[in-house]
């Protein structure tokens, strides 16, 4: 899951939690997103292993040559832990971090989502994050650089894929002097950015058989080491590309009396790659209808207008289909839905198609970060 900085990982991290994440963070010294952070490209493609918890998150759309229809989500997770800190001295094995990845095709035609998920420590390369470059990895996931493109290479029983992207426009920092803030808290933020369009081919394998796809995609870049204030639940996150080639990025925190948080906030992305923040009262949001998971019993939102009047944008977001959620019982141990949708509407009076990704957090049980 994109923005979880708490990740709840088998035995060693569930003590870490029984310690209390907090006070660890401040005996370890951590270090916490804070305003001024001058971003340098490439390096902050690379790992952060001062901070305490990291993701590299892509989503995007594919399109065979018979004209199949897939969105998929590649992540991986790293979560700094220091068992050297809970115990007499790190052993061999000590983690020092754990890494996660999550693996998801949305199959349009058939309306349903295949999930895989991985978790790895770093011992014998199983898997890692370079701190020099663009280089991701859990066992046999990776996203890599390769001068100007990324590769992603991922598989699963039914699906897997090898895609080259190239980025159509540059590196967008989101929030404000380096830091995306989430709550009143010095430190409950991250630093953010985004691709937000990446021009994007390669294979799909279905069921065994190779496919060449064409797409676009999408990836979000963040590291931290707190987030989310105690009253927080969690969080609507929407991305959305549309073929006028604007962009747009809107983050909802949700407090447990259903408010939305002050610092809730979004990123347009103007067609010359110039960035714009909004600030929450720029952003409006309508949930148009609800879905009820057969399996875990949450209640999502499922359908959106959205409206950011000042740029003269109004859309309507639709998801591909409901089912679109995961649980990640064997990762992050977190319920929730990340669904392929499409976009329609009209930008400064034109009217605009697009397709997009929404990530809705926090409603099967509140997320603790």
């Amino acid at each position: 899951m994109r923005r979880v900085l708490f990740i709840a990982v088998p035995a060693l991290v569930v003590l870490v939690v029984l310690v209390g994440v907090s006070a660890i963070a401040t005996l370890r010294g951590y270090e916490v997103a804070l305003p001024g952070r001058v971003f340098s490209f490439p390096r902050d493609h690379a790992a952060h292993p001062a901070f305490q918890t990291e993701w590299w998150y892509y989503t995007g759309h594919l399109r065979t040559a018979d004209g199949e229809e897939y969105g998929y989500q590649l992540t991986f997770f790293q979560r700094r832990v220091d068992e050297s800190n809970l115990f007499s001295g790190p052993s061999q094995w000590s983690p020092q971090h754990l890494y996660m990845a999550h693996f998801a095709i949305s199959d349009k035609s058939r309306k349903r989502l295949i999930f895989a998920e991985k978790i790895n420590r770093p011992n014998l390369g199983l898997a890692g994050a370079d701190e020099e470059r663009l280089h991701v990895w859990n066992d046999d996931w990776r996203a890599e650089a390769l001068g100007p493109y990324q590769h992603l290479q991922a598989a699963m029983d039914e699906f897997a894929i090898s895609l080259i992207q190239l980025p159509e426009k540059g590196p967008v920092i989101h929030g404000i002097d380096g830091v995306s803030q989430k709550g009143g808290s010095k430190g409950n933020a991250s630093h953010y950015y985004s691709f937000t369009r990446l021009k994007t081919d390669g294979v799909l394998r279905v069921r065994g058989v190779a496919k060449e796809v064409t797409g676009l995609s999408w990836m979000d870049h963040e590291f931290g080491s707190s987030q989310l204030e105690s009253t927080q639940v969690g969080w609507d996150w929407f991305s959305v590309q549309l073929d006028n080639r604007t962009e747009l990025m809107v983050y909802l925190l949700r407090h447990e009396d259903g408010r939305i948080d002050p610092h809730s906030s979004g990123t347009l992305v103007h067609s010359d790659g110039q960035a714009e923040h909004l600030r929450k009262e720029m952003i409006e949001v309508v949930t148009l209808s609800q879905w009820v998971s057969p399996r875990s019993g949450a209640t999502y939102p499922q359908g959106w207008e959205l409206r950011i009047p000042q740029a003269g944008l109004s859309l309507r977001i639709t998801p591909a289909f409901p089912d679109q959620e995961l649980d990640t019982k064997s990762s992050t141990r977190v319920v929730y839905w990340e669904g392929n949708v499409r976009v329609e509407g009209s930008h400064a009076g034109q009217r605009v198609g697009g397709a997009g990704y929404v990530e809705l957090v926090g409603y099967k049980t509140k997320v603790d970060l």
